[in-house]
């Protein structure tokens, strides 16, 4: 499928003519290549990758060359797709001047369009810093995995008047520290809904219902390939868990039983060259 790349002026246009904007992590060649065949606007390659990929218990453990190395994968899979690299723990909390070096590497190393980081008022600096040196940023409110610790778990954020409250006091910070988009994560859709009304950055969804102006999931939910848990706001379109299992398992059952390969399979001497293997084969008797 052509398309043209859209950039971030083409995602304010959007907002302001209500039209929404889809969103899908990938972390790899292949899935990339579906994401911008199915007509995907953006492609987030997450930290979440550190769970789908990896096999870690969170986000935590993910490193700025894994990243970089799966945002190098996808840019060339997707040319015509928005990316963002996601910008793992560790890599921007210690100073602006760390977030600036690695946000760069993102652009350098790997070709991304813009970096994500988590954060609401803690990190207004970093977002200013990376913007400054010319880097699209994007925010990240709500439920932020990277500091799950300090917030008592993986839980929605913005259930009580006080929690709605301090995510947009988030959010209105992000916006006016010059970032050109954000993704809350887990917030009520009311709360939601009015924090995208409000901003006039585009404001993305995932698990916070539809009033926001576009909608991001985990590849790996969406597909059915993540089995460890699912969130409530995943919806599974398909289950390649399952189909996969089913195939490898139909695999073992062929070859325990001789069933595969088959002559179909297989590759056959050139015409006129069986006499001459013949002879060959004596040899080594």
């Amino acid at each position: 499928m052509n398309k043209k790349k859209l950039m971030v002026h083409d995602f304010f246009r959007m907002k302001q003519a209500g039209e929404k904007i889809t969103w899908l992590t990938s972390y790899d060649y292949p899935t990339a290549q579906f994401a911008e065949a199915a007509g995907m606007e953006m492609i987030l390659v997450g930290d979440s990758l550190g769970m789908c990929v990896y096999g870690y218990d969170g986000t935590v453990p993910v490193t700025m060359d894994q990243c970089i190395v799966h945002c190098e994968a996808v840019a060339r899979a997707a040319p015509n797709t928005f990316i963002v690299g996601d910008m793992p723990f560790g890599s921007y909390q210690v100073s602006d001047e760390a977030a600036v070096i690695n946000a760069t590497r993102f652009l350098k190393e790997a070709g991304v369009d813009a970096v994500k980081l988590e954060g609401g008022t803690r990190v207004i600096t970093r977002i200013k810093a990376i913007l400054d040196a010319g880097i699209v940023v994007i925010g990240h409110i709500g439920l932020t995995p990277q500091s799950s610790g300090q917030i008592g778990g993986h839980k929605a954020q913005g259930r009580t008047v006080a929690s709605a409250r301090l995510v947009i006091e988030d959010a209105l910070a992000i916006e006016a520290a010059g970032a050109q988009m954000l993704l809350v994560e887990a917030v009520p859709p009311e709360v939601a809904g009015f924090i995208a009304r409000k901003l006039t950055i585009p404001v993305f969804s995932i698990g916070a219902g539809a009033e926001c102006d576009g909608q991001l999931l985990i590849v790996s939910d969406l597909i059915g390939q993540f089995t460890a848990f699912t969130p409530k706001f995943v919806k599974k379109y398909a289950n390649v868990a399952e189909v996969i299992t089913t195939a490898m398992r139909a695999y073992v059952n062929e070859v325990k039983n001789v069933t595969f390969p088959t002559d179909a399979h297989c590759y056959h001497m050139i015409k006129g060259e069986e006499d001459g293997f013949k002879k060959l084969v004596k040899e080594y008797e």
